[in-house]
């Protein structure tokens, strides 16, 4: 199981819930597609039995600092980041390309995750499977949501807190 998350914006409270969600389902690497804010967010994260790889976001300023709370267990940097995990090609960022360049992922990445709109979305596209978790800090709509990928099925869940 991968943990998605995005846009958690500094709420400490929320991002623990999601730790020990993530942790109980024994996730194997957590992706998170941006705007932790701040550091002390990113060192939550830190409870994690599993990896981090995340990008930053527009809302991330203090960039040395996150990548000081998450050296040592995870890894960020700026956007686009492709890697592989689990078998999938991932395509990471945090703010969403345009329509009409998502054609140019196809068949080259399986999964395409992105933030910064905070309204969730899972969609498969042939086989490209692009996911917003919507926003793990709630601060805009009131809910806190992150995502579940079923790696070997390529199956998600969104889910609210």
């Amino acid at each position: 199981m991968i943990g998605l998350i995005s846009d958690s914006h500094d709420n400490l409270e929320a991002l623990r819930q999601i730790v020990e969600i993530f942790n109980h389902l024994e996730c194997s690497l957590v992706i998170h597609a941006g705007d932790f804010v701040a550091p002390f967010a990113a060192r939550e994260l830190s409870r994690l039995r599993c990896p981090l790889q995340a990008v930053f976001g527009n809302c991330d300023g203090e960039k040395e600092g996150l990548k000081k709370a998450i050296n040592g267990w995870g890894h960020i940097q700026p956007a686009p980041s492709e890697f592989k995990a689990a078998g999938l090609r991932f395509h990471l960022r945090h703010i969403p390309l345009p329509e009409e360049k998502l054609i140019s992922l196809q068949g080259k990445v399986d999964v395409y995750l992105f933030g910064h709109t905070h309204k969730p979305l899972i969609e498969k596209r042939e086989e490209l499977l692009i996911i917003n978790p919507g926003e793990a800090g709630g601060w805009l709509t009131g809910q806190c949501s992150y995502a579940l990928l079923e790696p070997t099925t390529k199956e998600v869940t969104l889910h609210y807190l």
